[in-house]
């Protein structure tokens, strides 16, 4: 094998994706609002992990870092708390006093935030272009577009709209407009239920796979009681009469990272190892939820994991930092977790937040420049905390 170590440097130039992905450039075309103007530490900067405590310290009960599960370790290590994005949105609104808010996550997560927190607190993003596919999957625009088509079909004065929490503010604010309500992976069947009450219909945003697994496994409809609204098709690829037989309206949106898990990463696991168990989050495909022997949010797999007996075996279909992280976490009690697929993969939107962001984001702070802040007009604010309100009502 040949020694990297004395291997000549390639005269290679890094191509705009790759710049892209490494965080050090920005695609204003596919991201709302990626520049990042200001100068970055150098990310082989030894004093990185030295440089983030100060600024932290400095700043004291000034600032409140929030952690998302699927974030690296290293930026993990400052987070005052960590969790997924409703639970961090919400322990955010618990700290009034905190002047600053830093979201080690994704955009619609610091939106949430910035909704929910006080006119007096100020959400920082780290670095801006740390969106999400699945929210940027479904526009205000196009959402508009398909109520006026549900409309002229005569079934929009009895559909509902359900958006998951991995959405805009915008379609948040559209839901609330409209009479619906928001959900999470753990509260989905809930969410549906109430609205089920309220309509007899639902046009379910933007996560096509969580809308059907839970109409399907959890509620008992049929396949055949689901349809999907292509938004980049005529009319959403459907006739009036499929929209009016339908039950599930469901977006043709999904996960990048949940969506590329497959039935046969389920079947090649079984076979390498005897006895493992397969636990699944519900973005992922219906046939791969089928398959699966446990199905949960990120905060089930947590807490099944940490229940789990010692010496059990377990596969796990969600993000590679979370899974990796359970699995140091329960190596000593002998617990086996392996991640579902043989392919890496990282939320590489997520992972552009890493240690040099988070360092000038809070270095900024202490110098008395908020970077990066996130700001949701009033008037979306409003419509959206509405749909919010609406999930934190149900039973």
């Amino acid at each position: 094998m040949r020694d990297v170590t004395t291997a000549q440097p390639l005269d290679v130039q890094p191509t705009p994706l790759a710049l892209l992905l490494l965080g050090r450039e920005a695609d204003p075309r596919s991201e709302r609002g990626v520049e990042c103007p200001g100068d970055l530490p150098a990310p082989s900067d030894p004093d990185l992990v030295a440089r983030a405590r100060a600024a932290k310290e400095k700043l004291g009960d000034k600032v409140f870092v929030l952690g998302h599960h699927y974030q690296r370790d290293e930026v993990i290590e400052f987070a005052d708390v960590t969790g997924d994005s409703f639970k961090l949105a919400r322990d955010a609104a618990a700290r009034p006093d905190a002047e600053y808010i830093v979201f080690c996550g994704v955009h619609f997560m610091a939106e949430s935030a910035d909704i929910l927190t006080t006119d007096a607190q100020q959400v920082v993003l780290p670095d801006l272009a740390a969106g999400c596919s699945m929210a940027d999957m479904a526009t205000a625009e196009q959402v508009a577009e398909c109520w006026e088509v549900l409309a002229e079909a005569g079934v929009a004065d009895v559909t509902v709209p359900v958006s998951y929490m991995n959405s805009s503010a915008d379609i948040k604010a559209f839901t609330g407009r409209h009479g619906g309500t928001i959900c999470t992976s753990s509260n989905a069947q809930r969410a549906l239920e109430w609205a089920f009450q309220q309509g007899q219909k639902v046009l379910f945003l933007p996560d096509q796979h969580l809308g059907r697994n839970t109409a399907v496994r959890d509620m008992g409809m049929s396949l055949e009681d689901c349809v999907v609204y292509n938004p980049h098709k005529p009319n959403g690829g459907l006739t009036p009469e499929e929209l009016r037989a339908a039950t599930m309206i469901l977006w043709r949106g999904h996960c990048s990272v949940h969506g590329r898990f497959s039935l046969d990463s389920v079947n090649d696991v079984r076979e390498r190892i005897p006895g493992v168990n397969v636990l699944v989050h519900p973005e992922c495909k219906h046939e791969v939820v089928a398959a699966a022997d446990y199905v949960g949010s990120t905060e089930y797999i947590i807490k099944a994991l940490e229940a789990a007996p010692a010496g059990s075996k377990w596969a796990i279909g969600t993000e590679l930092n979370l899974v990796r992280r359970l699995a140091n976490r329960f190596a000593d009690q002998g617990k086996e977790i392996v991640f579902l697929d043989k392919t890496v993969c990282f939320c590489s939107t997520m992972n552009r937040i890493d240690l040099p962001h988070l360092v000038w984001a809070l270095e900024s702070l202490v110098a008395g420049k908020v970077v990066n802040r996130i700001q949701v007009d009033k008037e979306t604010e409003h419509f959206a905390k509405l749909a919010l309100e609406r999930m934190l009502a149900l039973p």
